[in-house]
């Protein structure tokens, strides 16, 4: 029987790489589209993986490459909107699962699943991208009525070796000494492990979760200064995690806001009003245990401090 192939957007990216991996563990060929190929050729030594220069927001370039696919999967997503025009929540939430869903149907693809986040939500009055993302979900189930099977994902904040979170507050640290303000401190997270994650789309791809929309979480619940002082601990470094009131944290973030890169914004600071929790997680219910952050985290980790634990950590996981 031949390989079932799935065409695979957002390919490059934390998520991405470590799905990419996962469905290829699974016998499926991936075809993964990016806007700059030669800078992703860790991928290309994959024989199972193609990786193909694109433009996803053409739906030319969509149609074509979503031809003789089983499924397609979703992962661009953007946490600010850097576009001078405030315009890139749109375009990259909204517009591009619209042409997605169109290129689909057009091509006979018969799957698709899609990764939304946890508060997603069209209603949302503040956080935009909340509302964005609930937006993009709703065309993406909405298009059940043109003959698609769509599941999506909400997942808490994703960790793993190269995530953006615990790796990015371990750089912030470093930087801070010997204080730290923390905007928002007591904002809940339930943290998932990008292994489950990835385990939960592959179980997805036959049409048994068609329709849902499925909350992801990690097995354990904490504030998102408890997050940082872990962070902390496990640098081994000395730096007081100061947490700031709620006048403070809006402060804060319009100042970095409209600093180069924009650390933290006042739509950050608008999401951090929702605690990223789930009421029903989906995992237990594809089989899958929820992985401890106590579990992984730490040997990633080393990689930022004198022990050089992420080293030792690459070594393990090659045998």
């Amino acid at each position: 029987m031949p390989q079932e192939t799935i065409c695979l957007l957002g390919g490059t990216g934390f998520v991405g790489r470590h799905l990419v991996h996962s469905l290829t563990e699974a016998g499926y060929r991936v075809r993964v589209l990016t806007r700059r190929r030669e800078r992703h050729r860790a991928l290309i030594v994959n024989p199972a993986v193609t990786l193909i220069e694109a433009n996803v927001h053409n739906e030319d370039a969509l149609r074509q490459h979503f031809t003789c696919c089983a499924a397609v999967i979703n992962l661009v997503a953007i946490l600010n909107d850097t576009d001078k025009n405030g315009s890139g929540f749109q375009r990259v939430h909204v517009e591009l699962p619209a042409k997605i869903v169109a290129a689909a149907v057009a091509t006979g693809v018969p799957r698709l699943l899609h990764m939304s986040a946890l508060n997603a939500d069209p209603d949302e009055l503040h956080c935009r991208y909340l509302k964005s993302k609930g937006d993009g979900e709703q065309i993406m189930h909405a298009a059940t009525d043109r003959g698609l099977v769509v599941t999506s994902f909400r997942p808490s904040v994703i960790f793993g070796p190269g995530d953006g979170f615990f790796n990015r507050f371990a750089s912030l640290l470093k930087l801070s000494r010997p204080l730290m303000p923390l905007a928002c401190p007591g904002s809940r997270f339930a943290p998932v492990y990008v292994g489950d994650v990835c385990e939960a789309m592959v179980r997805s791809l036959d049409n048994a979760t068609g329709g849902e929309r499925l909350d992801l979480c990690g097995p354990g619940t904490y504030t998102l200064k408890a997050l940082v002082e872990y962070t902390r601990d496990q640098l081994d470094i000395s730096c007081a995690i100061v947490g700031l009131g709620d006048g403070a944290s809006r402060l804060q973030a319009r100042i970095l806001g409209m600093l180069p890169g924009q650390p933290f914004t006042l739509d950050n600071y608008h999401a951090l009003q929702h605690d990223s929790v789930c009421s029903n997680n989906a995992l237990p219910g594809l089989g899958i245990t929820p992985t401890l952050i106590d579990a992984v985290v730490p040997a990633y980790l080393g990689n930022h401090s004198a022990r050089g634990r992420y080293n030792d950590f690459r070594r393990t996981a090659r045998r």
